[in-house]
């Protein structure tokens, strides 16, 4: 792949626990993507919301929610990354897909679990972060809540797009834009952060504030506040690179190691 990523937020209202009509609707949303981007990013728990009731039925369309995402991404000629419920040997998991247009995929379980909204009740917490590599760029998924845990997600030197999809609500909104700049400026990254939009069916409303950020700290592309909306934006991992060798913070860093 060539040093331009073309990237797509998809930002979009969920229909609350009916995952047939999330993905009719998302099917409809991402057609007019074929052949215009390289990955596209959903939302957090894009087949349902951020719903802990009914987890057993959501699960159940693990498989056909997978066989969807293989197929767009075939279809689109992108990557496709988003998260939904999934259910592997009676345990529960806030599950981060990557499904490449080979039909390739790659999965991240959420390793931080709200539990302000008892999500770790209902969810086991995953160990392992991992990296996705599309041509050569390296791109690190994290679930919502991880953005708040600076230690989990940073860069040693692993990653050059940090990518976070969410149900963050607008009530929080200014942390959520804040510590997205925060860990692209942490980590020298792009950091993308896809969040969903409308009212859920615990009557949380969400403003979006879906942003692509520059390893500088920058908003670089932002979709419309409160509306369904897709933006895509060209990033150079050239221009990264270059900014990363005349600014190396990162040979200053401290040496650490997670305990899983």
């Amino acid at each position: 792949m060539k040093d331009t990523l073309r990237l797509s937020l998809v930002q979009s209202d969920l229909i609350w626990g009916d995952v047939k009509s999330n993905l009719e609707q998302f099917t409809h949303q991402l057609s007019e993507l074929k052949g215009k981007s390289d990955l596209i990013v959903l939302p957090e728990m894009f087949t349902s919301g951020f719903i802990m009731a009914g987890k057993e039925e959501i699960a159940s369309y693990t498989d056909i929610t997978v066989a969807w995402m293989c197929e767009q991404a075939t279809h689109l000629g992108s990557y496709i990354m988003g998260s939904f419920i999934v259910n592997e040997a009676d345990t529960y998991y806030n599950r981060m897909y990557t499904v490449s247009p080979d039909g390739d995929i790659f999965t991240y379980d959420k390793r931080h679990l709200f539990r302000m909204g008892n999500e770790h009740e209902h969810f086991e917490g995953g160990k392992e972060k991992g990296i996705v590599n599309i041509g050569e760029w390296r791109i690190r998924p994290i679930v919502c809540y991880d953005l708040r845990f600076p230690v989990w997600s940073r860069n040693q030197q692993d990653y050059d797009l940090l990518v976070c999809v969410a149900n963050w609500p607008d009530a929080r909104r200014d942390v959520w834009n804040t510590l997205l700049k925060a860990r692209a400026i942490d980590n020298q990254a792009f950091v993308a952060g896809v969040n969903r939009v409308g009212r859920d069916g615990m009557d949380l409303t969400y403003a979006g504030d879906s942003s692509l950020i520059d390893a500088r700290g920058r908003v670089i592309a932002k979709c419309e506040d409160y509306k369904s909306h897709i933006q895509t934006t060209h990033i150079s991992l050239d221009e990264l690179k270059s900014f990363r060798k005349k600014f190396p913070v990162y040979l200053d860093a401290d040496d650490f190691e997670i305990k899983l």
